[in-house]
């Protein structure tokens, strides 16, 4: 289920992602280099999904997380490890193809 209020859902649409992002939330871009130069969302951080492991350390485990992708599938494995770890983390349904078309 996709939804912007419910803080134990995993997926969110894209309004309140951007309302969790104004609200200090991290934006992770977890899509490809190739990807990231085509367009990306701006302040966001470019995090590819194969190095989220050892980048974990670095990531503020006091912020919430948003993680995006292209369309989703990436972002929603990226929310699901991270919330298995204690983080406060959240999947853009629809990535950003979403986005744009918010």
């Amino acid at each position: 289920m996709t939804t912007g209020a419910a803080d134990t859902e995993l997926d969110i649409d894209a309004a309140a992602a951007a309302d969790r992002v104004a609200g200090g939330a991290l934006l992770i871009d977890v899509r490809q280099a190739y990807e990231w130069e085509a367009g990306h969302v701006g302040g966001a951080e470019h995090i590819p999904l194969e190095e989220l492991p050892a980048a974990a350390a670095r990531v503020d485990r006091d912020r919430p997380i948003v993680f995006v992708c292209r369309t989703g599938s990436r972002s929603a494995l990226a929310t699901e490890v991270f919330r298995a770890s204690g983080y406060e983390a959240y999947n853009l349904a629809g990535g950003l193809l979403a986005w744009i078309d918010s």
